[in-house]
């Protein structure tokens, strides 16, 4: 009796972290909404950005928009850093921080996740680039024209290396190349509405 009980409340169990897991997924699996005041930012459109980040010297910019409350943003962090490692000697990145918590400081997101990226906190730059949900990534030309808005990856955790979305706008860029083509996975922003982690 007792281990038919035992091996019972195991199986609920289960399936509740299961279920819990499978909503999870599910839930950040779909397009994030529109905002009714959401206003569009052609690809190409030359973004000022100068009163929030000064770029050194006429490097592209790299923006990753990033919600510390945001479950996608966190599982976001170490593809962010790993771009910055790669292609920090040809493009200057920052991390735009999308929270309304008061209580975080420049110094305990970079302490935090081991950032060496300036971090602002200019909530602006989220419309100046046309961007409603985190995570997202906003590549600059050197002239600052909007080269790409969008999505890392195609997964959640970045780990479809076939879909590196970001990473092909970057190497793109660098070459000298017009932007590719990309898919409704890169463009169609997935992850929190802004402000909050509201989905």
């Amino acid at each position: 009796m007792k281990k038919t009980l035992a091996i019972s409340v195991l199986l609920v169990t289960f399936a509740c972290i299961f279920s819990l897991f499978w909503y999870s997924e599910w839930r950040y699996s779909l397009p994030t909404p529109i905002p009714a005041q959401y206003h569009a930012v052609n690809m190409g459109a030359h973004i000022d950005i100068t009163a929030a980040f000064r770029s050194k010297g006429n490097k592209p910019v790299f923006l990753h928009f990033f919600n510390p409350d945001c479950p996608c943003s966190r599982f976001n962090i170490p593809h962010f850093k790993g771009l910055a490692k790669t292609y920090g000697e040809k493009i200057d990145f920052a991390v735009v921080v999308m929270t309304k918590d008061k209580n975080y400081t420049e110094s305990t997101i970079r302490e935090k996740y081991g950032l060496t990226v300036p971090v602002l906190f200019d909530t602006s730059l989220a419309r100046t680039c046309g961007v409603y949900s985190t995570p997202q990534a906003v590549l600059l030309s050197a002239g600052k024209e909007l080269y790409y808005r969008g999505n890392y990856n195609r997964s959640r955790y970045c780990t479809d290396k076939k879909s590196n979305y970001a990473q092909t706008a970057i190497d793109s860029l660098l070459a000298s190349r017009p932007e590719p083509f990309f898919n409704k996975y890169a463009l169609t922003a997935y992850g929190c509405s802004l402000p909050g982690c509201k989905k």
